[in-house]
């Protein structure tokens, strides 16, 4: 089934951003075995518009490195939307280092732990926490990366 990506860059810089081709793997790797196929974008952005989001969907006013917005396909309508991703670079690149982790790493964790929101997953309560990260372990595991949830 075929997941079709559309990554939007709009962040100023797009220094070390990984390739559209890594965020496409990541995306397959979450939503492939589901064996449906789905639609969704994901937007780097900057600090200015992360936090403005946040703000205005979650009244916190500050960055945060991931945002989803799942689409509520409305009965009767045959769409394969799933939602939009937002993803603040400059949080990423924090993040990434504050944890000692690669930025490649920390991105791919990121996207697949925002397709999992799209999914309808959460990590409000301890259970649904512990479904989430495995998932995102077994994710990042096949694709090669390591446990996101370890300390160094």
């Amino acid at each position: 089934m075929a997941i079709t990506l559309d990554l939007q860059l709009a962040a100023q810089s797009t220094e070390n951003l990984p390739q559209a081709d890594d965020f496409q793997t990541w995306v397959d790797a979450t939503l492939s075995k589901y064996n449906k196929p789905f639609e969704l974008t994901v937007r780097i952005v900057d600090i200015t518009e992360s936090q403005s989001l946040n703000l205005q969907y979650r009244d916190k006013d500050k960055p945060t490195n991931v945002l989803s917005f799942p689409f509520e396909v409305p009965d009767g309508v045959d769409l394969d939307l799933l939602g939009d991703l937002i993803i603040c670079k400059a949080v990423v690149e924090q993040e990434a280092a504050e944890q000692n982790k690669t930025l490649q790493a920390h991105w791919a964790h990121m996207v697949i732990h925002g397709c999992l929101h799209l999914l309808g997953f959460d990590h409000i309560s301890e259970d649904e926490a512990m479904e989430m990260e495995s998932l995102e372990i077994d994710i990042l595991a096949q694709l090669g990366f390591a446990n996101p949830y370890i300390e160094y």
